[in-house]
């Protein structure tokens, strides 16, 4: 007869609530970021404001309801309200618009790149401030709909609806300045 091994796993504890929220800045630091940049426009208020939300999802980590939605729209919302408060102290109008650059202008796939890149710009620029959240939300923080809806406060079919709306109005917008 030959010889077994007993292997004996200890038993996994629960993550805490603040492991849970380590792994969900690991996740999602660079996706808060870039929604918040697009939301505010201005790299060094997007940094603050990161800094700010996830401040506050420590503080409140302990509040977090599995039943009311994923731990990334529940980030996101907390992050989106931080970027409203910092706009709402500031007085400000978020502004989507850059400039093009003028070094590199090598390749005529690169001139294709930048011209797509500043129609977008532009056509975002047109839009309102709660359909280029919208974009953020969708292309930026990569939230499903149901997450969306959720953020904004508003029914499944409505954030949908919304959504779809934009997009249709942001095609519009590019045609437009094609």
């Amino acid at each position: 007869m030959g010889t077994s091994t007993l292997t004996i796993v200890a038993p996994q504890t629960a993550d805490t609530p603040q492991e849970r929220l380590e792994r969900l800045y690991d996740a999602c630091r660079d996706d808060v970021y870039a929604y918040l940049a697009s939301f505010l426009g201005d790299a060094g208020t997007a940094e603050e404001v990161t800094a700010l939300a996830f401040e506050r999802a420590f503080r409140r980590r302990r509040l977090f309801n599995p039943r009311r939605g994923s731990e990334r729209a529940w980030l996101f919302g907390i992050a989106r309200n931080a970027a409203l408060d910092e706009l709402r102290r500031r007085r400000r109008s978020t502004s989507l618009r850059g400039e093009l650059p003028t070094d590199g202008w090598g390749s005529d796939d690169h001139v294709e790149d930048v011209v797509r890149r500043a129609t977008v710009r532009d056509a975002l620029a047109e839009l309102n401030s709660r359909e280029r959240d919208l974009i953020a939300l969708k292309f930026h923080a990569e939230l499903s709909n149901p997450d969306i809806a959720r953020v904004l406060g508003v029914s499944e079919s409505n954030a949908g609806t919304l959504l779809h709306r934009t997009m249709t109005k942001l095609r519009k917008a590019c045609d437009e300045q094609a």
